[in-house]
């Protein structure tokens, strides 16, 4: 492997450097002074060494290279994950995050919204604050999985193409509900780790900051669910953390680091009630509060089902769940359990308003 890794960035610094002369750049200086950019940049982008994402795009373009097939990749160390085999998925998930794209419904509006935030350079920061049950956990995952996600794994219809080049995105999903990411050295070594970027001795906040700073050179989406249970739980996440956080996204990364965080309660209401001073907080230029699906998303998420209901299903459905993603799904399911077993009575009505007692407050208005 290693053998392999020196021929590719070999042949990477020959590509790079044969290029100069034939695009009419006499020196590494010239090509600087023309891109605009320091000649300390241009002698790591010649030698094979990390620049800015940015930075690389411009001297590949300068040099009519394509970056995508000069951009140095390391071999798979670990081989695919086996996709599980035990039999059909279920078509409508209740009580756990939706992770599978083709299951998720709606926030056509958020989406859009959280993507254009995301697709541009600086990336910025992002608040998703709903409900408990309201699908902001789901909502996270979609972010991360649907621009990757292989066509046929898709509905016909579903939107994909949401960035220009999504294989350059990383995306990171920290659950603060995770013990081992309550500490702080077990968060900064996954964080670390799902970069790939070497892990320091000690991995505190010091040596952490380093590491990301020097190397963190593509679009980066750190996506923080249950902030509360972090701010809450977590002392050792304090104030010096969240602000470490902040300098990153705001001085150190070039623009290439966005975090996206999920709650329940206001961002000036969880700075308060847990006693925070942390200007984190402040970086969020946009707030997607999750409400309830349009009856249009409600209605597809519905007609999803492998049996079909009846109109006058449809319409109890949509009345009882007041387009709630978790109702609608609770409801759906009591459904077509009734229908795979043959049964023409209503008893499913009940068994789904009683199911759907535990999350009645979202109901409230």
């Amino acid at each position: 492997m290693m053998a392999r890794s020196l021929r590719v960035a070999l042949e990477y610094i020959e590509k790079v450097k044969s290029a100069l002369g034939r695009n009419g750049y006499p020196s590494q200086q010239s090509l600087a002074s023309d891109a605009g950019i320091s000649l300390s940049t241009v002698k790591s982008f010649l030698t094979g060494k990390a620049v800015d994402y940015l930075n690389f795009v411009e001297l590949s373009g300068k040099l009519r290279l394509d970056w995508q097939d000069i951009v140095y990749k390391e071999p798979e160390t670990q081989p695919p994950k086996p996709q599980p085999t035990n039999g059909e998925a279920s078509p409508f998930i209740t009580g756990a995050p939706i992770t599978q794209p083709r299951h998720f419904f709606g926030r056509e509006k958020e989406l859009k919204r959280l993507f254009n935030l995301l697709k541009r350079h600086p990336l910025q920061n992002a608040a998703i604050i709903g409900k408990k049950r309201s699908g902001k956990t789901s909502l996270l995952h979609y972010l991360k999985n649907i621009t990757t996600t292989p066509a046929e794994q898709l509905r016909p219809t579903q939107k994909s193409d949401w960035l220009p080049h999504p294989e350059n995105y990383r995306w990171i999903f920290v659950d603060l509900q995770d013990a081992r990411m309550q500490s702080r050295e077990g968060l900064l070594k996954y964080i670390l780790e799902s970069l790939k970027m070497q892990v320091p001795t000690p991995c505190d906040l010091d040596h952490f900051m380093d590491v990301v700073s020097d190397n963190l050179h593509s679009p980066t989406v750190i996506l923080l669910d249950e902030i509360c249970v972090g701010l809450q739980r977590c002392p050792e996440l304090d104030d010096c953390f969240w602000e470490s956080l902040r300098s990153l996204a705001t001085n150190h990364t070039g623009g290439n680091l966005a975090f996206v965080l999920a709650t329940s309660k206001s961002l000036i209401d969880l700075a308060q009630n847990t006693g925070r001073s942390s200007p984190f907080f402040n970086i969020f230029s946009y707030i997607a509060y999750l409400e309830a699906l349009t009856e249009i998303e409600a209605r597809e998420l519905i007609v999803s089902s492998p049996i079909p209901f009846t109109d006058e299903d449809i319409e109890w459905i949509l009345t009882q769940s007041c387009c709630w993603p978790m109702l609608l799904q609770i409801l759906c399911r009591e459904r077509l359990f009734n229908l795979e077993e043959g049964e023409n009575d209503d008893n499913w009505c009940e068994e789904g308003l009683r199911q759907m007692k535990p999350f009645s407050d979202l109901l409230d208005s």
